[in-house]
């Protein structure tokens, strides 16, 4: 698999994603972030008509995805990704976002993804927190403790596994989060966790 990973919505190497587009334009968005109890859906929506936008005016068929139609039907959201070629996931609270993954299967899926080299998953802040061992070192800044489905009432704290160090989005950035981020970081040094820190504009490709 292919990895887009940025700090804030695209980040500053735009023309390397479009190269990335894998022959397949077919592109699920993933807003499931964006569910905390709190959030207007109306708001949540305006960002995934306008990130849906910005991918399709470069070249992807970009589609909304959500994990919600899929809590218990993991092989109809297997069947769905399968039909894909890119993954976008927007940011968020990540701990919201983990939920839908693991009551969709999508955890279980996402193993079978990674050995796919036609294959890109996009995303930014809680977006690409999620593709780490561990989101404990992101607590202080998405509540853990928002449980918008009732079938989860406490937190998942295993991320994806991808890193096995924590990604730190929105570090010295003219972002709400960012004085919270940097409180984080120290955290992280405090207690020797490993950790990369992005500033808003910072990109991760993996190819």
């Amino acid at each position: 698999m292919k990895y887009y990973l940025s700090s804030y919505k695209f980040g500053n190497q735009v023309e390397v994603l479009q190269k990335l587009k894998p022959e397949n334009p077919k592109l699920g968005h993933i807003n499931n972030s964006r569910d905390w109890v709190g959030a207007s859906p109306e708001i949540a929506a305006q960002y995934q008509k306008e990130e849906i936008h910005f991918l399709n005016e470069l070249g992807f068929e970009a589609e909304a995805l959500d994990l919600k139609s899929y809590f218990n039907k993991e092989d109809a959201l297997r069947e769905k990704i399968n039909s894909l070629g890119s993954l976008w996931v927007s940011g968020g609270n990540t701990f919201v976002l983990r939920m839908a993954m693991r009551l969709s299967g999508f955890d279980t899926i996402f193993e079978e993804l990674k050995n796919r080299k036609d294959f890109l998953y996009g995303g930014y802040s809680a977006g690409i927190c999620i593709l780490c061992e561990s989101l404990k070192p992101i607590e202080m800044v998405d509540d853990p403790d928002n449980f918008p489905f009732p079938e989860i009432q406490s937190p998942i704290y295993e991320g994806l596994g991808v890193f096995n160090y924590a990604l730190m989005p929105h570090y010295d950035s003219d972002h709400f989060e960012s004085e919270a981020i940097g409180k984080e970081i120290q955290r992280c040094i405090d207690n020797q966790w490993l950790f990369k820190a992005l500033r808003d504009g910072d990109v991760i490709i993996l190819e």
